[in-house]
């Protein structure tokens, strides 16, 4: 059931039944990302369709060749430093394209179709039942602030009328380290209006910037 197609000589037949498969796959593997991921972007959603079919390419090419194989393992490196750090929902969404392509590459078509599957229904069940995640009154707020205010005291008051928890999880300076750059995980008093909140922490930072998010979102530290 599970055996290789690829077992003989490459043929012009299941070459184009790998493709077309890895290009199907691909597409499931980016509705799925696109479903259940809270950001998405044009490009990695394409990426996310076509990445299989070039993994199974590759993988076609350099079957039982070792020094073409050390050459990919080489390029595969320097995509991945020359890459933009994403977080660790695209990093998983990457590594379920590749090892589609892997799968279908090495002629495994029906082991790919029930892996993509399976994954793809697990994935959409933790999305549903919010697996994992912290409760909805918990969010991140992001302030900047002058070098020169004592925001562990001037936000003590704010803090004690909006949030039942304030905690600071980050600090680090900003423009020439003339502006300080606070994050915290606060938890909202029931009833809170986020407007009254956000004014609030204006009239003490010199009306700079804030950032409250509407869930708890992975940062990149």
């Amino acid at each position: 059931m599970f055996s290789s197609i690829l077992t003989g000589n490459l043929n012009l037949t299941n070459f184009i039944i790998c493709i077309f498969t890895s290009l199907i796959l691909g597409v499931i593997s980016a509705l799925v990302h696109k479903s259940t991921s809270e950001r998405n972007s044009q490009n990695f959603i394409n990426t996310l369709a076509i990445l299989p079919s070039l993994v199974t390419t590759v993988i076609i090419m350099v079957n039982g060749n070792l020094g073409t194989s050390i050459a990919v393992a080489g390029t595969f490196t320097l995509v991945r430093f020359r890459s933009i750090p994403g977080n660790s929902k695209e990093i998983l969404s990457v590594f379920f394209a590749m090892a589609i392509g892997l799968a279908v590459g090495s002629g495994y078509i029906f082991y790919a179709i029930c892996f993509t599957l399976m994954i793809s229904l697990v994935l959409f069940l933790f999305s549903k039942l919010r697996f994992g995640s912290t409760t909805n009154d918990t969010k991140i707020l992001k302030i900047v602030v002058p070098e020169d205010l004592d925001y562990a005291e001037d936000f003590k008051e704010v803090f004690e009328r909006f949030t039942t928890d304030a905690t600071l999880i980050q600090t680090k300076t900003i423009d020439m380290g003339s502006l300080f750059e606070l994050t915290y995980k606060v938890k909202e008093k029931k009833g809170m209006k986020e407007k009254e909140f956000i004014d609030a922490i204006r009239e003490r930072n010199a009306n700079l910037k804030v950032v409250l998010t509407h869930r708890m979102m992975e940062m990149e530290l």
